[in-house]
């Protein structure tokens, strides 16, 4: 209520209303679905890949609170899975019929066996049937976005895609794939796969401490494709230990985590996030980190190079 002039008593002003932080921002994938640029990856879900056992019901719980907290974008895969999970699977219980405004990705290429090898890259004549099982897995008639993932969990080399990406292109014409991306690739390979249908999405290592993708980061931005960092909290070769970091988190009372999140988001306006992780503290803790704005010197300190 606002006190009349002759009210001698008027009311103290109301505190203003603080704006609410920002957020990650949005990128529109082909430049017609738009996400959200701080998404989910489901590798972790299923438990890990050589066991212990995941567990189901923390799975179901995290993935449930992932949309809840504002993910509309998530990453999977058909050979995401533990000796006794699949994230597909899990994927399917949890939010099964997906919300219309939910992005779904997922990769085909690695071949792993069911003991956890992963022993060859599918064959052109292989890869219907590895998108036909990720259809059936997430039970739907189309899925939203399908990765061409080369040189299985190592460093991709510069071999020539086209065949391969060609059976994809062709799956996308009949109706099964909305949009193409490509996964552990060069800026040549990208080129090519460009040459046959449109590439909507790149997902390869790049990340505060890795930042050996600066190239193909820079040429996703200028066409206008989503850049997915994998290991973007460090993994494999590469874990998260650095002063750096470090001494950014502390100013910001952030984790070292949310540091290398925000780092990216930063790094280009084509980079979408996709942390995975099976509990429900470090989800909450990854979700905030698009509330985190780093200044420039904390780029400096990072190692910035936008």
């Amino acid at each position: 209520m606002i006190a009349s002039q002759n009210d001698p008593n008027p009311s103290p002003e109301p505190d203003p209303v603080p704006a609410p932080p920002a957020g990650p921002g949005v990128f529109a994938l082909g430049g017609t679905v738009t996400v959200p640029r701080l998404g989910f990856g489901a590798m972790q879900l299923p438990g890990r890949w050589s066991g212990p056992a995941g567990d189901t019901e923390r799975a179901l719980a995290v993935t449930r609170r992932a949309v809840e907290l504002g993910v509309r974008y998530i990453d999977t895969a058909a050979f995401y899975f533990s000796p006794t999970h699949r994230a597909n699977d899990l994927l399917r219980e949890a939010l099964f019929p997906y919300a219309p405004d939910l992005v779904i990705a997922t990769k085909v290429g690695p071949l792993r066996d069911e003991t956890g090898e992963m022993y060859a890259e599918a064959r052109p004549d292989q890869l219907r049937a590895e998108v036909e099982r990720n259809l059936e897995d997430l039970r739907v008639d189309t899925l939203d976005l399908v990765h061409l993932r080369v040189g299985r969990l190592g460093s991709g080399l510069d071999d020539p895609l086209g065949e391969r990406f060609e059976v994809l292109a062709a799956l996308r014409e009949e109706g099964l794939i909305r949009q193409l991306g490509v996964s552990n690739v060069t800026a040549n390979q990208l080129a090519e796969a460009r040459s046959i249908a449109p590439v909507v999405a790149v997902q390869n290592r790049f990340g505060v401490l890795d930042q050996s993708d600066p190239g193909l980061v820079d040429l996703c931005a200028d066409a206008g494709i989503a850049y997915m960092p994998f290991f973007a909290l460090g993994g494999g070769h590469t874990p998260l230990d650095s002063e750096g970091v470090r001494t950014v988190a502390a100013r910001h009372g952030a984790t070292e985590h949310q540091v290398a999140l925000a780092w990216g988001l930063a790094r280009s306006p084509s980079i979408v996030q996709i942390p995975g992780t099976a509990s429900l503290a470090h989800l909450e803790q990854n979700m905030a980190a698009g509330r985190l704005a780093l200044d420039a010197e904390d780029l400096a300190l990072l190692g910035h190079r936008g």
